[in-house]
């Protein structure tokens, strides 16, 4: 019953050799029966085969980490001989036979990372030989069930990720050989059971993320001596955090964050010299006014091998001892965040040469920054924000030249920016803001190409003029100037910051018109110019942008107010202070525009103009259409990127009313998409109208053709025709021309207020796998793998039916092909949806579109984009997801996605099928590219829970 074989174990099952040497096949010395199949890690699909349990002197079945689907066969309760049971990390569904109870010698059971679902059968307490219990990531209910504490041989229990629910049984206690205990995110409430104290051989104790109450027992360590790990992290724990820890002298890994323990910590952590990790932060182990919480530091210098102290937001007060730099030397995070530290950060800080993560923000550190904080040359993210921090900038920052992250905003910092910083080339996002920081923005620092995520240097008192350097920040999102007292001229080369989302030069002494160069920032949100003395017409090109909020008030501007893109919504558009504005929206009030005779009289030659242009076009289009008719139909040609007209550009200015605003449907970097009417198609058409004048455009035009050349697929936008040619102006013009989709794009269905027609739990489901089918497709079936690199909402188009279509393959890469077909030098994809890896430099890969499907699948389902306000650094869409899968998922997902069911037990399965998509998202959008799913796999588990849903 195995579909697929792809590591290629089973070639050696055949006749022609025995089968005690088969591949994975074990036998016994004596008899000559199988007593052994080893295959776990092969690659193996399909199901497991009932007949296994006629296998009677079976011993060890071990199928672990393949993809094994559908349930686990009773007969299996008939191997009376078995001792190990193996099926862990496989898609096995449905309930755990009861009948298992007939392997009476089982001493291993694993069944972990499943499906499996229901509560954990009676039948397993009478497998009294039984030393390893090992169910987790399931979807088991039903509480944990005292009669467990039958199994009196135990040594390993883990039921860790199971929606069991209910509290921990005291008979547990009964248990003497237990070693491990894993209980971690299993949604247990009530206090921790006294018995369980009793647990004398433990290493590893693991209850983490649950709803437990009440206080541990002082002699809680005394009695668990052996403990090598102690999670019990992120529950409603209290009370004093035992001293009696400091017995438990072979501790590697301590975690009690995120409880309400409090009082002083106690813990003499000299005698846990193997310590690895720490992590008691959001606690309250605030003291009286004169105690030094962080007096236990010093006994922390003995620790050798520890590499993280986590003690952010625990209400610490006191001072930063200077042994703190007599910490391990391997140690390389810690986090002091949010606590009520204050005077001096000790310059023996600089000794801990591995750290690679310095927490220190919202505290209330005094003085300067010590310099040796320049020694810590393995420092990727440091954060001193939101603290009395003063003095420079120490140049020595500029030795940390693999930081990518940086917080000093929100001090009292002074002087100069170091123009050191520019020797920070890993630099991603730098915070300077509301500090009292003086002087020009430094060069080197807007050479800075790495920076990618956020500049901010806003609320300081910067002055002198914004250098055209600044036009280095090519990948740079987001950038605030705001509030200090910058002058001169807007730089014309921010136009070639075509990253940015977001711009702020507020509050400045700006003075002179927007330059036209903006009009290249393709992709901006949001614009805020007002309060500077900015001058002369409202530039025509903001209407053309993708602006959601744009703010030039307090200005000097004069003439016409827009009415088109942003300035058509009253809401997103600030311009009050301009005193010489007119025109615009009626609500905002202003006098009407003046026309004077010289304008209607070029306004009247403009109209003659146009006049003679449509008469002329009139007649071009007019003799094409003849000779087409009169002359035999050509066979079909693929697309070229040379000058080859399907359709010309005059039948392309017709039909779309001479691309009049009220045709554009869309806008991209590269790009304007226009619908409209041409008489060779019988439907309307949509037309992508490249920016030519934009670096890039072209090279996205030939990438576009060359992968439209050779794929053909149902979820893909299909293309009609292309135009390479002449606009009327002479200016080279290229377009190209695709079916319309006439119910637009999914970002569109999902974010437009506009849109009533809301999409249910199948339609998301559907489009999903329609998308995925789409990129399976590119990945896996065409003769070179091929890369899109822009999977997102607005790139998935649905037709009448709903049924979705990738387009836009302006970014599109084939794997196997010469340098000369890449498109993606120097094209990272959109932030949010682009895989982490491509922000370090990686090349593009088809996992990174695995990365990216995963993003749309839980925006898809959750209905929060990834950029969404709520979302941070520390806290990302997929954490989010990540997160909500270890309670109930349904309180997460879109509403309109809900279906209303009237029985519990349809509810429960819905609940099931859920969760199970968001795990698809999950999988596919982690960090590792390693750990992300294949695509083919992506689309039949869709497929297996669209139709578990469509049957319920």
């Amino acid at each position: 019953m195995i579909t697929e074989d792809s590591h290629g174990p089973l070639i050696s099952w055949n006749s022609s050799s025995d089968f005690c040497d088969w591949s994975g096949v074990s036998c016994g010395k004596r008899h000559r029966r199988v007593i052994a199949i080893r295959l776990q890690s092969q690659g193996l699909q399909g199901s497991l085969s009932p007949h296994v349990g006629n296998m009677s002197f079976l011993r060890v079945l071990s199928l672990g980490n393949n993809s094994f689907q559908g349930t686990i066969p009773c007969e299996l309760g008939r191997l009376s001989r078995l001792r190990i049971l193996a099926l862990s990390w496989n898609k096995f569904k449905g309930v755990i036979p009861t009948n298992l109870s007939g392997c009476s010698n089982l001493k291993k059971l694993w069944l972990n990372k499943n499906n499996l679902v229901g509560s954990i059968p009676m039948e397993i307490s009478f497998l009294s030989t039984l030393t390893e219990l090992v169910f987790h990531e399931n979807q088991l209910t039903g509480g944990i069930p005292p009669f467990l504490a039958n199994l009196s041989s135990i040594e390993i229990l883990s039921l860790t990720r199971n929606p069991l629910g209910g509290s921990i049984p005291h008979t547990l206690g009964r248990w003497k050989r237990i070693k491990e205990f894993y209980l971690g995110v299993c949604n247990l409430n009530g206090t921790i059971p006294a018995s369980i104290y009793n647990f004398s051989l433990l290493t590893k104790f693991g209850l983490d993320f649950n709803q437990l109450v009440g206080s541990l027992s002082p002699t809680f360590g005394s009695m668990v001596p052996n403990l090598i790990q102690l999670q019990m992290g992120t529950n409603q724990l209290s009370g004093l955090l035992p001293s009696s820890i400091s017995n438990c002298s072979k501790l590697h890994t301590l975690s009690m964050s995120e409880n309400y323990f409090s009082g002083k910590v106690t813990i003499d952590f000299a005698n846990l010299k193997d310590i690895v990790y720490i992590n008691l932060s959001k606690n309250n182990f605030s003291g009286p006014r004169k105690y030094n919480a962080l007096e236990f530091i010093g006994s922390l210098t003995n620790c050798s091998s520890l590499k993280t102290l986590s003690l952010s937001q625990c209400k610490l007060q006191g001072v930063v001892p200077t042994s703190i730099g007599n910490l391990s030397h391997q140690l390389s995070s810690l986090f002091l965040a949010g606590n009520q530290l204050y005077g001096i950060l000790p310059s023996s800080i600089g000794n801990l040469g591995s750290l690679t993560y310095l927490a220190l923000g919202a505290n209330r550190f005094t003085s300067k920054i010590p310099p040796t904080i320049g020694m810590l040359k393995k420092l990727q993210f440091a954060s001193l924000y939101g603290n009395q921090f003063s003095g420079q900038i120490p140049n020595a920052i500029g030795n940390l030249s693999l930081l990518n992250v940086l917080y000093l905003d929100s001090n009292n910092l002074g002087g100069y920016i170091p123009s050191s910083l520019g020797n920070c080339r890993n630099l991603l996002e730098l915070y300077l803001s509301d500090n009292k920081l003086s002087g020009n923005i430094p060069e080197q620092l807007l050479q800075l190409s790495s920076l990618s995520v956020k500049l901010d240097l806003s609320h300081n008192n910067l002055s002198g003029s914004l250098s055209a350097e600044v036009g280095n920040l090519k990948t740079l999102s987001i950038l605030d100037l705001s509030n200090n007292d910058l002058s001169g001229n807007i730089p014309s080369s921010l136009g070639d910051c075509d990253s940015l989302l977001q711009l702020s030069l507020r509050s400045n002494l700006f003075q002179g018109m927007i330059p036209a160069s903006l009009s290249s920032l393709k992709g901006l949100e949001e614009l805020d110019v007002s309060k500077n003395n900015l001058s002369g017409p409202i530039p025509p090109f903001l209407e053309r942008l993708a602006l959601q909020l744009l703010n030039i008030s307090n200005n000097n501007f004069e003439g016409k107010v827009p009415v088109q893109g942003v300035f058509s919504n009253a809401s997103a558009f600030s311009i009050l202070g301009n005193n010489k504005l007119c025109g615009g929206l009626v609500e905002l009030a202003l006098p009407k525009c003046k026309e004077t005779h010289k304008h209607k009289k070029r306004f009247s030659l403009f109209v003659v103009f146009i006049l003679i242009i449509s008469t002329l076009l009139f007649g071009s289009c007019f003799v094409y259409v003849w000779f087409k008719k009169k002359s035999k139909a050509q066979q079909h040609q693929s697309l070229t990127t040379e000058q080859f007209c399907r359709v010309s550009y005059h039948q392309l200015f017709k039909g779309t009313d001479g691309f009049s605003e009220t045709n554009l449907i869309g806008k991209g970097e590269f790009s304007s998409v226009y619908k409209g009417t041409l008489d060779q198609y019988d439907n309307l058409v949509a037309i992508k109208v490249l920016h030519l004048q934009i670096r890039g455009a072209h090279r996205s035009f030939v990438a576009e053709c060359e992968a439209w050349r050779s794929i053909r697929h149902r979820n893909l936008l299909k293309i009609l025709t292309s135009c390479s040619g002449i606009d009327i102006q002479g200016n080279d013009f290229k377009a190209l021309v695709y079916e319309f989709m006439p119910n637009g794009s999914l970002h569109e269905c999902l974010h437009s207020n506009a849109n009533t027609s809301r999409l249910g739990l199948i339609q998301r489901i559907s489009i999903l796998i329609d998308v995925a089918s789409a990129l399976d497709y590119l990945h896996n079936q065409c003769s070179t793998t091929i890369v899109h690199g822009d999977i997102k909402p607005r790139n998935i188009l649905l037709d009448n039916d709903m049924v979705a279509h990738v387009g836009d393959f302006g970014l599109v890469k084939f794997l196997k092909a010469s340098s000369n077909q890449n498109s993606s030098t120097g094209v990272r994809g959109t932030i949010g949806y682009a895989p982490p890896e491509y922000g370090l430099g990686s090349e593009m890969t088809s996992s990174g579109d695995v990365y990216s499907f995963g993003i749309l699948l839980l925006e898809v389902m959750i209905g929060k984009k990834p950029i969404d306000d709520i979302f941070n650094e520390s806290h990302s869409l997929h954490k989010f997801a990540h997160v909500a899968l270890q309670g109930h998922i349904s309180d997460i997902i879109d509403d309109d996605a809900i279906v209303v069911q009237s029985t519990q037990a349809k509810a429960q399965k819905i609940e099931e099928c859920l969760a199970s998509i968001v795990k698809v998202g999950v999988t596919c959008s982690m960090e590792s590219p390693s750990q992300r799913m294949n695509i083919n796999s992506v689309v039949h588990e869709l497929l297996h829970i669209r139709d578990v849903l469509q049957n319920i």
